[in-house]
This record gives structure tokens, C-alpha cells and sequence, in this order.
């Protein structure tokens, strides 16, 4: 099994570190690692530090760095403008598409979203997608956190901005003739993927994006939900990369 991999703001400079505050609680006290264990650092921005425990204190690991590295940021970014969807389900498609490699997840305030994001309660619920995000790149082990749009979310104006800067924008459709398989990809720059709410795709804003640039496709003959779709076409989109 792989060591564990935490998150730190920044990668220490010198050769020790004492690990502490939530990611040491969890190493040293939910995880429970122990002198002589091995476990992965990251900054989250692509750097990366191996390190051996050397000591254990009550929610704190002291470790010594024995190598460091950095992985460079994936070419062309993902990135998949998720419609808000009710209950866990955003949530659920947040942490499958964070562990197969989304770079950027946008909460889009779509028209059939039956939950809203208003005030606090929008606010709280991004924090929510953030954590999930940051949860499951811990559990993948990925160097670079995904970036979470949305202040706390998008509107459809500004989902057709983003798209009409990309290389490539593609909106899953149900009703679309191209397959996702298929269509042309480009080498660089950022291909913006976009999953609608449970409700699907409003007529007005299904416009709106192809007169941005954006073409519809579909995985295949099954509808998938709001909360697999993203991963199903983001495992399509990394084996034609060759992410994977």
C-alpha cells in the first residue's frame, strides 16, 4: 500500500518538520502512524515531500524529509461545470471526479437545480464540495487540489464566458449525435466540461452555450445521473489524454 499522503500550506525548507493541527491529528491520532513510517507531503500546487516519522506526540507526528519532488500541472485542465444537484449527490460527484482527475469543478446555478444556492446557506454549501475535494485528492494521493469556482456559484452568463475562452467546451446532452469517444480534443489550454442538474439542461441555456462555442455529446445510449456523468466522461476524456 501507498504511504499516506497530507496536505501542508507549504513544504518545509529544511530537513524536519513537525506535523501538526488537523492533518496531524489525523496522521497521529485517526490514522495512527508510528516511528519509522513512511508518508507523503503536498502543498496542493504540485510539490511533494516524502518523509520518515521520527517522533509521535499527542496529535503531532515530528518527521524527517527524506526526498522532494514536484509534478507539473496536467495539459489540457479539466475543468466541469456541475450543475447544483439536491441532497449528497453534488457532493458524491465532487469526490469521483476529484479521484479521477478533475483540475477545476464549477458549482453552476442552473434553472432546474432543485437546490439553490443563496446566502449563507450557499456559502456553507461550497465550503462542503471544497472539503469533499480536498478529502478525496488526499485519498487519491494527487500533488494538485482541484480548483473550486464560485463565490459560491456560477450563473449561466458566466459559464458561457468560460466557455467561449476554452480550447474545447462540450455539454453532455442526452439528445446529442456526437459521442464523446469521438470528437476532436485539443493539445493545450482548458476543455470545460458541462453536467447538468437532475432536472437536465434548460432549452435557453443549452443555447446560450453552443452560441458560446460549446457542442453537445453523449456517452452512449444510457442516462446516466448528475452525480456520475461528470466521472463517466472525465474517465473518457483521461484515457483519450492519456492521463491514464
Amino acid at each position: 500500500m501507498s504511504a499516506p499522503l497530507f496536505l501542508v500550506e507549504a513544504l518545509p525548507t529544511g530537513d524536519t518538520l513537525t506535523l501538526d493541527g488537523p492533518e496531524g491529528h489525523h496522521a497521529a491520532t485517526v490514522q495512527r502512524l508510528r516511528v519509522g513510517e513512511e508518508l507523503l507531503l503536498a502543498d496542493g500546487r504540485g510539490g511533494t515531500a516524502a518523509a520518515v516519522v521520527s517522533a509521535v506526540g499527542r496529535g503531532t507526528l515530528d518527521l524527517r524529509v527524506t526526498s522532494r519532488g514536484y509534478a507539473d500541472a496536467p495539459v489540457p485542465r479539466l475543468v466541469v461545470v456541475q450543475g447544483i444537484a439536491k441532497g449528497d449527490r453534488g457532493e458524491l460527484a465532487v469526490q469521483a471526479m476529484t479521484e479521477v482527475g478533475v483540475d477545476e469543478i464549477v458549482p453552476w446555478a442552473a434553472s432546474r437545480s432543485v437546490t439553490q444556492w443563496r446566502g449563507d446557506r450557499g456559502v456553507r454549501a461550497r465550503e462542503k464540495w471544497a472539503a469533499t475535494a480536498r478529502e478525496a485528492a488526499k485519498q487519491a494521493r494527487r500533488p494538485w487540489l482541484p480548483v473550486m469556482a464560485g463565490a459560491p456559484d456560477e450563473s449561466t452568463a458566466t459559464v458561457a464566458r468560460r466557455i467561449a475562452g476554452a480550447a474545447a467546451a462540450f455539454v453532455l446532452h442526452e439528445e446529442a449525435d456526437d459521442r464523446l469517444t469521438t470528437v476532436e480534443l485539443p493539445d493545450a489550454g482548458e476543455i470545460v466540461l458541462v453536467v447538468g442538474p437532475e432536472g437536465g439542461i434548460a432549452p435557453t441555456e443549452l443555447a446560450a452555450f453552443t452560441e458560446a462555442g460549446a457542442r453537445t455529446v453523449r456517452l452512449g445510449a444510457a442516462v446516466l445521473r448528475t452525480s456520475t456523468a461528470g466521472v463517466a466522461a472525465l474517465s473518457v476524456l483521461s484515457a483519450r489524454l492519456r492521463r491514464w
